[in-house]
């Protein structure tokens, strides 16, 4: 486990550049895992409605292929249900589903956490378990 600390990009990236080559470094703090379930792996915690906001996942979707590839399973599966278009959601796009309304946020955020999930996956990430809140259960 670790952490980077620093007041802006220049120390974040050497933060990053010195636990990615193992060295020390003051904005670097590191510790043990503790108390994982089942002893190995990491928890993914999915989060409820309230989370979103205007764009998110638009930057994933230009340079994640898997974020992506994931995103379109996701609209399939909801173009027989919904009126409005998941990616154009994503990319903010004006008149498209608005983010105030219950019925596009809910299955937008699902489809931002599996989303993410593959994402992770896809880095060999394989949680230990998975746990939500409210509309995060759903995803999870």
């Amino acid at each position: 486990r670790a952490v980077v600390v620093g007041v802006d990009r220049v120390e974040l990236v050497a933060g990053l550049e010195a636990l990615a080559g193992g060295v020390s470094c003051s904005g670097v703090v590191r510790s043990g895992a503790v108390g994982l379930v089942g002893g190995v792996g990491p928890v993914l915690v999915f989060p409820g409605q309230g989370s979103q906001w205007v764009g998110m996942g638009a930057g994933l979707l230009e340079v994640s292929p898997v974020f992506a590839a994931r995103v379109g399973e996701c609209e399939r599966a909801l173009a027989p249900f919904v009126d409005w278009s998941l990616m154009d959601v994503l990319r903010g796009v004006e008149g498209v589903g608005d983010l105030g309304r219950v019925d596009v946020v809910q299955p937008v955020l699902w489809a931002v956490m599996v989303s993410l999930a593959a994402v992770w996956a896809g880095y060999g990430v394989r949680p230990a378990a998975v746990v939500g809140h409210s509309q995060g259960e759903i995803a999870a």
